[in-house]
């Protein structure tokens, strides 16, 4: 039997930009396929809806919605209208971030804030609004999609998001240990060099020209930095969240699985 069979998920930032395949999109597939329910959630719903016609084209079950997760409103509408449809929420993957440069002098606070609003209350939201559930029921699993440029600087100045990322990290463990005599699990992933739409889209605006970008070129450059070889793929990561929000990953909670070929292993 697949191993989330009869599991329900609500999974943020479900879509992908420009009809590519991000972490979110590829771990709603993935958590499908081992037989839960998907509440696919983004903020745009031509992307989620997209999400789910791929899972129904393989036999699986999903829903859309729409919702801006760093609005609380929002998200309290979209829980409600999830567990409206669907009976309950087992499994909240929260994986919506953004990335934008900037070292500690020249970041802008427009950058700094919209960094902190968004990859802060992306976890904190959904997360709030989904537990009361959770405890209810006496079980649960919430997953959030932090890096490991939360733990150390990459070589590129990303000072915002990486602090941003890093507080992904302690948010989980505190919220692992709140929540654990409610028998509700909480662990993050950290990925590290992942080919996803966002990643492209922060080079193609860093790129002084933009169709001149070899990326096959850039991929071999990047593989050269990871022990294992390659550059990783949003499958990488939903692999790590089918695991985590299975049985089989019962007595873990409030750690952190790297999904980055080795890379920490260097640095």
């Amino acid at each position: 039997m697949a191993r989330l069979y009869g599991k329900v998920a609500l999974v943020t930032g479900a879509g992908a930009m420009n009809g590519g395949m991000g972490n979110g999109k590829a771990t709603a597939i993935r958590l499908a396929q081992e037989g839960a329910t998907i509440c696919a959630l983004d903020l745009h719903l031509p992307a989620a809806e997209e999400t789910c016609e791929i899972i129904r084209a393989d036999g699986g079950k999903a829903i859309a919605l729409s919702a801006d997760v760093t609005h609380e409103d929002q998200v309290k509408q979209a829980v409600a209208d999830c567990l409206s449809a669907l009976g309950q929420i087992d499994i909240l993957q929260n994986n919506v971030g953004i990335l934008k440069t900037g070292g500690a002098m020249d970041s802008t606070v427009e950058d700094w804030d919209a960094l902190v609003h968004v990859n802060m209350k992306a976890v904190f939201l959904p997360t709030k609004h989904v537990l009361p559930h959770f405890v209810d029921r006496g079980a649960g699993v919430v997953t959030n999609i932090s890096s490991i440029a939360g733990l150390r600087y990459l070589g590129t100045p990303y000072i915002g998001y990486n602090a941003t990322k890093g507080s992904i990290i302690s948010y989980t463990r505190n919220l692992a240990a709140e929540v654990a005599p409610h028998g509700i699990r909480a662990n993050a992933i950290l990925p590290g060099f992942i080919d996803t739409p966002m990643a492209r889209d922060i080079t193609v605006q860093n790129s002084e020209d933009p169709g001149a970008i070899d990326w096959d070129a850039l991929d071999r450059q990047r593989a050269a930095r990871i022990p294992l070889g390659r550059v990783g793929t949003p499958w990488d990561v939903a692999n790590a969240a089918v695991f985590l929000a299975s049985d089989e990953a019962s007595y873990i909670t409030g750690t952190e699985i790297t999904v980055d070929g080795g890379v920490s292993c260097r640095v």
